[in-house]
C-alpha cells in the first residue's frame, strides 16, 4: 500500500481505537507517575468515538473525514490531551483539503499541520517534554521523506523510529506544563506521557500501511 485511500480509514481508525483500548491501562501508569492518570481513559473514549465518526462517513473526502474525526474526539474528551490530539486531527484534516488519498507527500502535510495545531493549542515548546517532542520529529522525517520520493511504507518506517527517539528524548527533559510541572525535578527520568500517545499513533499507522500492503 503506497497510499491510504478514503475506504481505508475505517480500518485504520479501527486499529488506533484497538490500540489505545489495549493501552488504557498502561497509559493510566505512566499518566499517574506525575500527572491526573486520566490519559488512558481520555484516549480509549477518544478514538472510540472518532472510529464511530469514520465508519458512518460514507460521503465525505479524507480531509473532512479527518476533520471530523477530530470533532468527535473533542467531544467525547474535551480533557487537555483529548483537545489537543482533536486539534490535531483537525488541522492536519484541513491540510488534506482536495487530497484523493494519502501518500507520503500528503502524510508529510498531514503531521505537519497536526504539529503546528498542538503547537498553537498547548501554547508549548520543543523540550517542554510534551507531545510535541514527538510530533517534531514524525514531521521532520516525513518531510525528507516526502523530498526525496520515498514510499509510504518505508517513509512511515523512518518516522516511526524518529519518534520513538523523541521519546526516549523526553526522559532528560524536565516537565513544564500540566500537573507534571508541579513534580518537576521528578519528572527526569520518566518518558512523557503525551508524547507517548504520539508514538503509538505513528506506529499504529505504520503497522496498517505494512498489513495492508501484506494483504493485496
Amino acid at each position: 500500500m503506497d497510499r491510504i485511500e478514503k475506504s481505508d480509514l475505517a480500518g485504520l481508525f479501527e486499529a488506533l481505537r484497538d490500540v489505545f483500548a489495549a493501552q488504557r491501562e498502561a497509559l493510566i501508569a505512566l499518566d499517574g507517575k506525575v500527572g491526573d492518570s486520566d490519559l488512558g481513559i481520555t484516549m480509549n473514549k477518544g478514538f472510540i468515538a472518532a472510529f464511530e465518526s469514520v465508519r458512518g462517513n460514507s460521503t465525505d473526502p479524507i480531509g473532512k473525514t479527518l476533520q471530523l474525526a477530530g470533532m468527535a474526539v473533542a467531544k467525547a474528551a474535551p480533557s487537555t490531551m483529548g483537545t489537543l490530539v482533536a486539534t490535531g486531527l483537525m488541522r492536519g484534516g484541513k491540510a488534506l483539503e482536495g487530497a484523493q488519498a494519502w501518500g507520503t507527500a500528503e502524510m508529510g502535510a498531514f503531521w505537519a499541520a497536526f504539529f503546528k495545531g498542538v503547537a498553537d493549542r498547548g501554547k508549548a515548546q520543543l523540550g517542554d517534554k510534551t507531545l510535541l517532542d514527538v510530533l517534531s520529529p514524525i514531521a521532520l522525517s516525513l518531510e525528507s521523506s516526502s523530498s526525496q520520493g520515498a514510499d509510504l511504507v518505508d517513509a512511515l518506517a523512518q518516522a516511526v523510529q524518529a519518534a520513538r527517539d523523541g521519546l526516549e528524548a523526553t526522559k532528560n527533559m524536565m516537565a513544564q506544563h500540566g500537573k507534571a510541572a508541579c513534580f518537576q525535578e521528578k519528572t527526569v527520568g520518566l518518558q512523557d506521557a503525551g508524547a507517548t500517545v504520539g508514538v503509538l499513533m505513528i506506529e499504529t499507522l505504520h503497522a496498517f500501511v505494512v498489513q495492508s500492503r501484506s494483504s493485496t
